[in-house]
């Protein structure tokens, strides 16, 4: 795992609202498009990379790219079964089943349509698929066998539910940007090694305990004030990013000693890091910590940190001993 992983400016800075009424919802619907289906003149010039099928017999383009067309369907896709890669970002698109005859997709790029939903029949071999910045409200109907990444970035999602572990074994790294979820419930998948959940409505760490893989967990921009949501079970987990939340105890990071693997950890910009001396405080309860935001612990704050934890335990030990004294 890198150092520096996760410490762009830039990440999970764009905001989406808070919950949707009824209303808002109609309000958020686009204007119809004026039709503009994929044509097979369109498709000519979009498929590319020829290869050998299947059963080696004949040739077949295994790669279509469809961005930025204003395309409204794609249903000329379907008898394209032999295609690999799609990209069909950019476009306004709120219907995406005629990928679904598409068995040997590997590679599926959705970004910037008008989908209110990623659900789409089982594809066998699909393994990386982006959906950000659409409309999406759910997870529900996700449950290819090998996708390894999933992006969901800038959607309207407000609770993950429909993921099904014993679907998405292979599944690495779920990106949740800028959605409204409002709590990590929901997200059981023990295979996970990445999950980036910046720019949410996050109060609530709840269901972590079934994360026994991950390794690197982003909740940057939310709005988290108590970090008892972890568990020893995630042995795994050695980067937490908590930048921008809502922690004002520096001893909230106690919720943090049962991860035993926990190496850097981003607190800038909580209230509890005000305190110029939130740096020795959090080495004092977590000294296992290799880095604190962007900067590595020097031998000097390792020194200062056991000479005060030192002065802290005699001076618990004398108070405990005058307590017994006159007491007896």
């Amino acid at each position: 795992m890198s150092d520096t992983e996760g410490d762009s400016d830039t990440e999970g800075q764009e905001r989406e609202g808070a919950q949707t009424t009824p209303e808002d919802q109609e309000e958020d619907k686009p204007e119809q498009a004026e039709p503009h289906p994929l044509t097979p003149e369109i498709l000519a010039e979009s498929l590319s990379l020829l290869c050998k099928t299947g059963d080696a017999l004949a040739h077949a383009y295994v790669r279509v790219d469809l961005k930025d067309r204003e395309l409204t369907d794609i249903n000329a896709l379907s008898s394209f079964i032999h295609l690999r890669y799609a990209d069909i970002s950019g476009n306004q698109l709120d219907d995406i089943s005629p990928l679904a005859h598409l068995s040997q997709l590997l590679w599926l790029n959705a970004e910037g349509n008008q989908l209110t939903s990623a659900r789409l029949d089982e594809l066998p071999f699909l393994q990386i698929a982006t959906f950000a910045h659409n409309r999406i409200r759910d997870t529900e109907g996700i449950a290819h066998p090998l996708l390894e990444t999933l992006n969901l970035n800038h959607n309207h999602i407000q609770a993950v539910s429909g993921l099904n572990p014993e679907k998405l074994t292979s599944l690495h790294t779920l990106e949740l940007r800028g959605n409204q979820l409002e709590s990590t419930l929901g997200i059981n998948l023990p295979h996970l090694r990445r999950l980036y959940l910046a720019g949410n409505n996050i109060v609530s760490l709840e269901g972590l305990e079934s994360l026994v893989g991950l390794q690197t967990l982003h909740l940057r921009e939310n709005q988290i004030e108590k970090l008892d949501g972890f568990s020893e079970r995630m042995a795994s987990l050695q980067y937490l990013n908590l930048r921008g939340n809502q922690i004002i105890d520096v001893q909230q990071l106690k919720s943090l000693r049962c991860l035993p693997k926990l190496r850097a950890l981003i607190l800038a910009e909580n209230p509890c890091t005000e305190d110029d001396s939130y740096r020795l405080e959090a080495l004092i309860l977590l000294p296992a910590l290799h880095r604190l935001d962007k900067e590595s612990f020097i031998p000097e704050e390792r020194d200062e940190a056991a000479e005060v934890l030192r002065e802290r335990q005699e001076a618990e030990l004398n108070e405990e001993e005058q307590e017994l004294e006159e007491a007896g």
